[in-house]
């Protein structure tokens, strides 16, 4: 049996889901969570090998902090996001958080059953246009400059890193021990010398340049 775990604020979502994955011989529902705090609590108990993953919730903690939570206690579980959200700022935080698998709200139950299997398995499965943004991002090559960060400081390197893990001002401001106001500096700074307009581009363009796993897999 595949133990599945729903993580999702409408309760009539889950209900939903759940209404299907009990028909299926081979998935059962152990927990649901309505919020990400309620969803850590049970992540302890339960040990799911798949939990699928609202992105937008409310409260204090949204679907990818969750999902970077979630992983850090039970790395062996594997998420599925299922969210309504297919835009770049939210697919590669989610990513990057740790997420496998990325499905929108409009997927057919058979196809979210299958990618349910296929995760036990640690097997992928991404929406058509979800993976398709992913593959052009990835495929569109670095910039002429051979360093295209070098007018970058050290401490912008640092901000645009937390802004490619889908931080928020207040949330690097926290991390990095300096005021929000300073953040929002540092932000357009960035921008301005990598020539993006907003911060869901320099999170794009820093996951294409591959900052984010350089950085993580450097010694700092």
């Amino acid at each position: 049996m595949i133990d599945v775990m729903l993580v999702d604020d409408h309760e009539v979502v889950r209900q939903g889901v759940r209404t299907y994955l009990d028909l299926q011989s081979d998935i059962t529902v152990v927990a649901e969570a309505g919020s990400g705090e309620h969803a850590l609590e049970l992540i302890v108990d339960h040990a799911p090998d798949v939990v699928l993953m609202d992105l937008i919730m409310p409260g204090g903690m949204d679907g990818v902090e969750t999902t970077r939570r979630l992983k850090a206690i039970s790395p062996r579980t594997q998420v599925i996001v299922l969210t309504s959200y297919h835009e770049d700022e939210h697919v590669f935080p989610a990513i990057q958080a740790g997420a496998l698998s990325y499905l929108l709200k409009s997927v057919k139950a058979p196809q979210l059953a299958d990618a349910i299997r296929k995760a036990a398995i640690g097997e992928a499965t991404l929406d058509a246009n979800v993976a398709s943004r992913i593959v052009q991002e990835m495929h569109r090559g670095s910039r002429d400059d051979p360093d295209a960060f070098a007018e970058l400081t050290h401490r912008e390197m640092e901000v645009l890193q937390l802004v490619a893990q889908g931080l928020q001002n207040a949330d690097i401001a926290e991390e990095l021990v300096i005021t929000i106001k300073t953040v929002r500096a540092h932000v357009s700074n960035i921008l301005a010398k990598l020539h993006l307009q907003d911060r869901t581009q320099a999170a794009v363009y820093a996951w294409r340049e591959g900052i984010v796993r350089r950085d993580n897999s450097s010694d700092g």
